[in-house]
């Protein structure tokens, strides 16, 4: 996630000037970089409650705890929503005060593991004086949902609006679910359809890998990923599995079209957020938007409006790959590692699309709507998805293996795959530790995740 929005940039009079837009996020293989997002839910220590915007313990004293190494405050209406670094990275506020760092684009998974290991040490130090910490799941384990305090964000108040006429469970999306997320580049327009579709299909792979939501308000869901359950129930318009990106034919202008119909929810101006909730790009560009009449939008507003759809994987200028929990420290470096070896290495390339080729839509579907209750138990065809995922990780592996980027020892990207490798062998996802520990270790409580699993 951008911290700041893009310049407004020229008006847009013809459609190929978005198409163009993404075309020019194509790259050559030696441009290639990746970078990586992850969310943390914020809680006092004194009582394991999510942390309002502001008091001496809160999300604004955090973001100016940070300020010591170096970050950058970035405004709206007078308060930090944000910061920013000389490095290239962004620290974010989801709407419930989750904590995004939006990393640097790197171009080994050796730095990216490394601004993870900086990041986490940073924020412990300013949590710690503060009496907070950080936890690293897919979704709130104790909270309700009027429990949690809003972010300052305009853009925020605009969706909180909205989302109640779309859907049961955009509230939860917004205020208690948080993710890693690796953003990866491609080549041309083949490149980002083949790295799309296996992407795509992979990615109830990656949700069971990464389930460790089982809890929802103190107690078992049912769910192993309940955020992954959460999205299913999210915005129909603006989210799922995008079936079209398979069809013959499919293309940067295609996934343009899909935009164009997605409703929008605001347009940017300035510090402020005009709520166009709802409206249609299409009007926008005809000079007919309701919220704007007469005015066309820009590429900044085309940069804000991509930025509204949540698909399993996502194109911008690169492609986002959105399906897993927020996870321990060391998944925070699997999963860039996964995708890095999958997608940046032609033979592993090759070896994923195959093996996805010939799954159908419905196969995809039924595995995207089961994984979030089975995760490595989920089906498909005579496999399980734990079968599946030493098949693909075993890809990636030899993937990471042949770009041979080299760490401060001469080893290989390919040791970060190793907590993938645990829990897929084990054949136990880390919802059923936690399960298992909830029931056995304590008490029927959750209370003490809280200090086993904070960072």
């Amino acid at each position: 996630m951008s911290a700041t929005p893009p310049s407004l940039g020229p008006p847009i009079t013809d459609k190929r000037q978005l198409v163009e837009y993404l075309e020019r996020g194509s790259k050559p293989p030696e441009q290639w970089r990746v970078g990586t997002e992850h969310e943390k839910f914020v809680f006092r220590k004194s009582d394991l409650r999510r942390v309002p915007y502001d008091g001496p313990d809160g999300i604004a004293a955090l973001l100016k705890g940070m300020t010591r190494f170096g970050w950058k405050p970035v405004l709206e209406a007078g308060n930090a929503i944000a910061l920013t670094n000389d490095s290239g990275c962004a620290i974010t506020l989801e709407p419930g005060g989750q904590f995004e760092l939006s990393g640097a684009t790197l171009e080994t998974v050796h730095q990216t593991c490394e601004e993870v290991h900086e990041h986490l040490r940073q924020v412990r130090e300013v949590c710690g004086e503060l009496g907070l910490g950080m936890l690293g799941l897919g979704f709130d384990p104790k909270w309700r949902r009027d429990e949690v305090p809003w972010m300052p964000k305009g853009r925020y108040r605009i969706m909180r609006a909205y989302m109640p006429k779309k859907d049961r469970s955009g509230l939860d999306m917004m205020l208690r679910t948080a993710t890693v997320q690796p953003n990866l580049d491609y080549g041309c327009e083949r490149d980002m359809v083949r790295k799309f579709r296996v992407g795509l299909a992979l990615q109830p792979l990656v949700v069971a890998l990464y389930a460790n939501s089982p809890f929802l308000e103190g107690r078992l869901s049912g769910y192993l990923s309940y955020r992954s359950f959460v999205w299913t129930e999210t915005d129909p318009d603006r989210c799922g599995t995008l079936p079209f990106v398979f069809e013959e034919g499919f293309g940067f202008e295609r996934y343009v079209d899909y935009m164009l119909d997605v409703p929008m929810y605001f347009v940017h101006r300035g510090d402020r957020y005009i709520d166009a909730s709802g409206q249609s790009f299409r009007d926008f560009l005809a000079g007919r938007l309701p919220a704007l009449p007469g005015e066309v939008p820009t590429l900044g507003d085309w940069s804000d409006h991509l930025t509204t759809a949540f698909p399993e994987v996502r194109l911008k200028t690169y492609l986002e790959m959105r399906g897993a929990d927020a996870g321990s420290w060391r998944q925070l470096c699997a999963l860039p590692a996964l995708w890095v070896g999958i997608l940046y290495d032609g033979a592993a390339l090759d070896a994923a699309a195959e093996l996805v080729a010939d799954w159908t839509r419905e196969e995809r579907e039924r595995m995207r709507e089961v994984v979030p209750r089975l995760g490595l138990k989920t089906p498909h065809r005579s496999k399980s998805l734990r079968e599946i995922a030493l098949q693909v990780l075993e890809i990636a592996r030899g993937g990471l293996a042949r770009r041979a980027r080299r760490g401060s020892l001469g080893e290989d990207e390919s040791r970060f795959l190793d907590p993938l490798f645990s829990i897929a062998e084990r054949g136990v996802t880390p919802a059923e530790d936690l399960i298992e520990n909830y029931r056995k270790g304590w008490g029927g409580s959750v209370d003490p995740l809280f200090a086993e699993n904070a960072y």
